[in-house]
């Protein structure tokens, strides 16, 4: 729900969203308001949203507690219904939210914005689906016994999302934990809160009043709110690896279930059979894909440590510069673009630096220089492929996730080398692997300590498959029923001693 008023600083006409929180739509405790920036015109407020705190949060806690309890009880066939019908009515509004997404994102409308509400829809039939599929098992324990496990929800979850992809973050989180029995607090970025207002908007047409609720605001309060509430049994967190060791240091103090969703700086290997004439550029296309380009690069799969064999190094080069090259960089509205703007002034300038950093070392080939794609005459944070060979896996480019449309490429010469190099990294969430031999496609796959491995594919994440990082790319895993009931239930051991 949204109001528009005239406001004392003289910004008129701006829509206002309230946060659904309980049975109502409500400002915040504080009455105070933060301003919804436009990635794609700085400085334009998109929309106003309210800066909840920790009396918002603890109200929302409670209402889901209270409406929980008799979802949890419900027949399975009550939630599978109400995600079933969430979906379609998300679809009937599929446009509207995908011109939102590009609106609050940045995201390009087309190649992204789109896309993503198609994977939300996607998402919610699946676990309606699989909503029958929260249950134990009756063991054979003999005539005098009846020994059976149940599959218990947890309770409350607090389920905080990234901007980077907010709806489709969105859509890996609350139909699993609906689906499960659950009840949900959830907060957006600040950044990007808009599509999830939205999302919740529709869904609670079909949920038990106060079983969703959303609380915007800030990571420093209301995040931190969400993740120290003795009533949510578990936090959900995507993010950055930084605010994940926090997020998990103090959910743990207090023994509250916790999945983590972090960061990643992932290999991206092509194999010498993987370059020839009659691959080399579908290879190159699913480069690109990997990439993230058309998300700008801000996504955690990103396969931005491109390791060439030596032998192709300079054909794909050529290649992968004249094809990134290509990909227009403009209004995430317009359906001509395939890249949009970052998502707000500190990330472009931290991009920037790295950049920069990148230049300054010794050796490097600046291939493709992403301000060459500045848009004219435009106001956005654009910044398009950029492109470094002759990296050592030792820089910071290639060691640290730059969150931008920034690959750094790194030759080897066999697999024993490249594999090591991939593995040297504290992060292990994806990994992409281009190879016409299925033996070396395969064992490499296995070698390689990532969490998601692609072989000749740059997308290939399909609804109900695993999908979570090694070391500190995250705990726990997403998209599928198995995730699911790892993430948002527990289980319960029955044992009845029978009459003989």
């Amino acid at each position: 729900m949204t109001m528009t008023t005239t406001l004392d600083d003289g910004i008129t006409d701006v829509p206002h969203w309230l946060m659904p929180v309980g049975g109502s739509e409500i400002e915040s405790a504080s009455s105070q308001w933060h301003d919804v920036i436009a990635p794609s015109q700085p400085g334009k407020v998109l929309a106003r949203v309210p800066a909840g705190t920790v009396e918002d949060v603890d109200a929302a806690v409670r209402a889901a507690r209270d409406a929980q309890r008799e979802w949890a009880a419900a027949h399975f066939t009550v939630r599978q219904k109400a995600l079933l019908a969430i979906a379609s009515d998300i679809e009937a509004e599929s446009e509207r939210l995908a011109v939102l997404t590009a609106q609050d994102t940045g995201n390009a409308i087309r190649t992204q914005a789109r896309p993503e509400v198609a994977t939300l829809i996607s998402l919610f039939r699946y676990f309606g689906g699989v909503a029958g599929e929260f249950k134990g098992a009756v063991l054979p324990a003999g005539d005098d016994q009846l020994q059976y496990t149940r599959i218990e929800p947890l309770g409350v979850v607090g389920a905080i999302l990234p901007w980077n992809s907010p709806l489709m973050i969105a859509g890996m989180k609350i139909p699993a934990a609906l689906a499960a029995g659950n009840g949900l607090v959830v907060k957006p970025a600040d950044e990007a809160p808009l599509t999830v207002l939205k999302l919740a908007e529709i869904a609670r047409r079909h949920l038990p009043s106060g079983l969703l609720n959303v609380v915007t605001g800030s990571g420093r309060e209301v995040g931190q709110a969400i993740v120290d509430h003795p009533g949510i049994h578990k936090v959900s967190f995507t993010g950055s690896t930084s605010v994940g060791r926090d997020v998990a240091a103090s959910a743990g103090r207090r023994f509250a279930h916790v999945s983590l969703e972090l960061g990643g700086k992932n290999p991206n290997i092509i194999f010498r059979s993987a370059a020839t004439p009659a691959r080399i550029e579908a290879t190159v296309a699913g480069v690109l894909l990997a990439m993230r380009f058309t998300r700008q690069g801000q996504s955690c799969t990103a396969g931005s440590r491109l390791f060439v064999h030596r032998s192709v190094l300079e054909p794909v080069l050529e290649r992968l510069v004249d094809a990134a090259r290509q990909l227009v960089v403009g209004d995430p509205l317009d359906e001509k673009t395939d890249m949009g703007s970052i998502i707000n002034q500190r990330q472009y300038d931290t991009i920037r630096e790295y950049i920069e950093d990148g230049r300054q070392q010794p050796g490097v080939r600046v291939m493709l220089d992403g301000l060459d794609h500045a848009v004219d005459g435009e106001p956005g944070l654009y910044q398009g492929p950029t492109v470094f060979a002759g990296v050592d896996n030792s820089w910071r480019i290639a060691r640290e996730e730059i969150f931008g449309p920034v690959l750094v490429v790194i030759p080897f010469d066999d697999a024993d080398e490249v594999i090591r190099m991939a593995n040297d990294s504290h992060y292990g969430l994806a990994a992409y692997i281009w190879s016409a031999d299925l033996d070396e496609a395969v064992s490499t796959a296995h070698r390689l300590e990532a969490g998601w491995v692609q072989v000749n594919q740059g997308g290939g994440q399909v609804v109900g498959q695993s999908y979570g990082g090694y070391k500190e790319s995250g705990i726990g895993r997403e998209f599928s029923i198995e995730g699911a009931i790892a993430a948002f239930s527990q289980t319960k051991q029955v044992n009845i001693r029978l009459s003989t």
